[in-house]
């Protein structure tokens, strides 16, 4: 008996809990790789999305991504670090950034960190985590270009070394059509 009701009264707490934060704000950031394939001198598109599922606006939010260090990465376009005034209650917002890897080979994709306050003014400052799209390889451009480019050099080259095995045949075929063409024009 006596642990049914310390199994009620946990549901109470915890009830009483999610009753006390209604009315707070809720953020959660997300963090996705978009590209397929990350090359060695080729952009990376990292886009953070930004969603406040709580019942209260967030004040104050601050997004910083430190994952990204100078030694690894060149940043092309887009902030790491960036501030927003207000998030209202079940609006989102989305950020996208470029970098261009400086290495190749395994590379930890970490989460991003975000921080704000609910809009009460209660000087509380929340700070949360963004989803971790975890480890990725990062291909050797030379590794990439093996594989995906157009190989023009070695058609040119597959195309120079069938030529005499196709035109050797169709010039053979060609001299003996044309002679047995000039003989049935004589006999006519």
């Amino acid at each position: 008996m006596s642990h049914l009701w310390s199994i009620t009264f946990m549901v109470f707490l915890a009830v009483v809990r999610l009753n006390a934060d209604e009315g707070s704000a809720r953020l959660l950031l997300s963090k996705q790789i978009h590209n397929k394939y990350l090359v060695e001198g080729m952009d990376i598109v990292v886009k953070y999305n930004l969603f406040n599922v709580g019942d209260g606006a967030a004040t104050n939010v601050k997004v910083v991504d430190n994952g990204f260090r100078a030694d690894d990465f060149d940043l092309v376009s887009g902030q790491l670090k960036y501030k927003l005034d207000r998030v209202a209650p079940g609006a989102n917002t989305s950020q996208t950034v470029v970098v261009r890897a400086k290495k190749f080979g395994y590379f930890n994709f970490t989460a991003a960190e975000v921080s704000y306050s609910g809009e009460g003014g209660s000087g509380v400052v929340l700070t949360g985590l963004s989803s971790d799209p975890g480890q990725g390889v990062i291909i050797a451009a030379r590794d990439y270009d093996r594989q995906f480019s157009a190989h023009l050099l070695d058609w040119a080259a597959f195309a120079v070394m069938t030529l005499p095995s196709l035109g050797i045949p169709f010039l053979l075929w060609w001299s003996s059509k044309s002679k047995y063409e000039s003989i049935a024009t004589k006999k006519d």
